[in-house]
């Protein structure tokens, strides 16, 4: 059981080597060029050689997308608060946030460029619009979904509408809550780059915008495997933040 258990524990890092010694090979057998699909090692020779450059576009991606994160939580909660504590209101405003999130935020980036201009701005808020819509969804649908019963017998107790929000919604709705930051904070990852490439003068996305156009492809990746990190960096912060606020909804977390 043990064994299965560490085996279980270690598979991401067992499948991200093995991935990495194929690509290796595979790289080397057939002697592809740097310019069209650099290998691993080519990579980390990139990553090794640029590495003050790539840890400040890094710090800079960082904490643009942290500032466009934490919009995003709190917009993204109060319009959940807001959507999810009304029928009328989830009927109303629910249709209109799926078309809006169905526009590609790529075409809202020159948009915000016209509007605030090359630079850091841009960024924050591709950042906030691409990853609030999953904290809103998640925290009106946590709320939203309170069996009719239980408020039924709520009311019956003496207990208001708020008070059924406050003490029994909100709290069924952390589940919820941090399944969307998970997916939030690495949306947001994509909304800083995506930004940075298209407006941007720093960053990572600008770096491999750059590289890109220099036909410096391992510098460009490393620059991908930099932003991979720190997204799931992210995640994993949030899913032991999980498990340490709200075991009590895993059935796995009680042995």
């Amino acid at each position: 059981m043990m064994n299965a258990k560490k085996l279980e524990a270690y598979s991401p890092l067992i499948l991200f080597v093995a991935l990495l010694a194929i690509w290796q090979i595979v790289c080397s057998a057939f002697d592809i060029a740097e310019f069209i699909f650099p290998s691993p090692v080519m990579i980390a020779k990139a990553m090794v050689e640029f590495v003050n450059p790539i840890a400040a576009a890094a710090w800079q991606t960082f904490w643009v997308t942290m500032l466009g994160f934490a919009l995003s939580i709190v917009v993204g909660v109060l319009l959940g608060f807001l959507v999810g504590s009304a029928r009328l209101a989830y009927a109303a405003m629910f249709p209109l946030l799926v078309a809006f999130n169905a526009v590609p935020k790529a075409a809202i980036v020159p948009i915000l460029v016209v509007w605030f201009g090359i630079g850091t701005g841009p960024s924050v808020l591709t950042a906030f619009l691409i990853s609030f819509f999953p904290i809103t969804v998640n925290i009106a649908t946590g709320l939203a979904t309170l069996e009719p019963e239980l408020e039924d017998v709520l009311r019956v107790l003496g207990a208001k509408r708020w008070d059924v929000l406050m003490k029994v919604g909100l709290p069924r709705s952390l589940p919820y809550f941090y399944a969307s930051l998970k997916i939030a904070i690495t949306l947001a990852f994509v909304g800083t780059v995506l930004a940075e490439m298209t407006a941007g003068d720093s960053g990572i996305g600008y770096l491999m915008q750059s590289a890109s156009s220099q036909q410096r492809l391992a510098l460009a990746f490393a620059g991908l495997v930099v932003i991979g990190a720190m997204a799931m960096a992210m995640y994993e912060f949030f899913s032991y933040v999980e498990r340490h606020t709200t075991a009590w909804a895993h059935r796995g977390s009680q042995s």
